[in-house]
């Protein structure tokens, strides 16, 4: 996969030295958004870039006070824009979680040991990714810096 990286780099970075910052820019945050929305939907599918589902959360009751079951997806809220933000500038696109919900997903992602609650007990989260490239990412990249040189 780094080897990928570093050939579409290798193909991309003399085009975009070219491009004046502003266009630049505006590439940027076409590509950045379109990457949100690939890690959204991988999100929304449990599943890491690399298209392997997540370990699923850990048996528990799952009926609320009146008896229904409550089963939900796990990050619903942590996938929004809200706390999924996109950083860009002329020379670099980012795309990282923001507010109360990066120490979530940190968590999350690595595979870290945290407090359930405030007071509760400690518990070994798996590891699962959150964001990251995957094949078909690295297309999308390569796909809208040529529709952006086309005139």
């Amino acid at each position: 996969m780094t080897d990928d990286i570093d050939a579409l780099a290798g193909w991309v970075e003399p085009l975009l030295r070219k491009m004046d910052p502003a266009e630049r820019r505006k590439l940027m945050k076409t590509i950045s958004r379109d990457l949100r929305k690939e890690n959204q939907e991988r999100i929304k599918a449990q599943q890491g870039p690399d298209g392997q589902k997540w370990d699923p959360r850990k048996k528990r009751n799952l009926r609320g006070k009146r008896g229904q079951i409550r089963k939900k997806a796990m990050f619903t809220k942590l996938r929004t824009a809200k706390y999924l933000k996109i950083r860009t500038s002329p020379d670099s696109a980012g795309l990282a979680f923001s507010g109360p919900g990066a120490r979530i997903a940190v968590i999350h992602h690595y595979g870290l040991r945290a407090k359930v609650d405030k007071n509760g007990p400690v518990y070994d989260y798996p590891a699962r990714r959150l964001i990251g490239f995957g094949r078909g990412d690295l297309e999308l990249i390569a796909d809208r810096v040529l529709e952006h040189l086309q005139p």
